[in-house]
């Protein structure tokens, strides 16, 4: 079998200093520019309401509506004892495309409820909000409908959610103290406990 070897032109000085691509972008904003300048005025002077112009919020101050469907942070759904509704089946960490579902599962002294989870993790770093977690889950214990968007922060670490953070998802700072009505070991992804 032969091998086509595929020679690329040499592309000419115009080309290389890309002239007519900035000319092209500049002639793009310029007429989003222009547009948005013509109907903002004219929406001032009350005509043409039905045509629609660019629109900024004002982001904290003023949020932006979002779909009913939105996925934001994630949250665990509990019980009406206040324990996690997750039995440990590991299905949202095995379908994560992203694996950034960390799930360790134990025996749950109840003898209805087969499995809990002892620790539950997500790296919100590392997740795409794909969705895939919430609709695998048999027992409807994983949501993402809190309506949260800040998920930044400063450090690595601090993106990733325990399982207090899930079933508090206005929790965003250490605990002191466990308070979960269930047999956990409050640890964090490290290893080291919290006091």
């Amino acid at each position: 079998m032969a091998v086509k070897v595929l020679r690329r032109r040499e592309l000419t000085i115009w080309e290389k200093l890309y002239i007519p691509q900035i000319v092209s972008g500049l002639k793009v904003t310029t007429a989003h520019l222009l547009r948005n300048l013509y109907l903002h005025s004219a929406h001032r002077l009350g005509l043409l309401q039905n045509r629609r112009a660019a629109v900024t919020f004002q982001y904290p101050e003023e949020p932006r509506p979002l779909a009913a469907r939105f996925r934001s942070r994630h949250r665990l759904t509990v019980r009406d004892d206040g324990t996690p509704r997750c039995v440990g089946c590991m299905l949202c960490e095995t379908v994560c495309p992203a694996h950034c579902i960390t799930i360790v599962a134990g025996e749950h002294p109840d003898p209805n409820v087969e499995k809990y989870p002892v620790r539950f993790d997500i790296d919100l770093g590392v997740c795409v909000y794909c969705g895939y977690c919430v609709e695998v889950c048999p027992e409807d214990a994983i949501r993402m409908d809190t309506g949260i968007l800040d998920v930044a922060a400063y450090s690595r670490d601090a993106m990733k959610l325990d399982i207090h953070e899930l079933m508090n998802p206005l929790l965003r700072k250490p605990l002191l103290e466990c308070t979960l009505k269930f047999p956990h070991k409050c640890r964090l992804a490290g290893g080291e406990a919290r006091r």
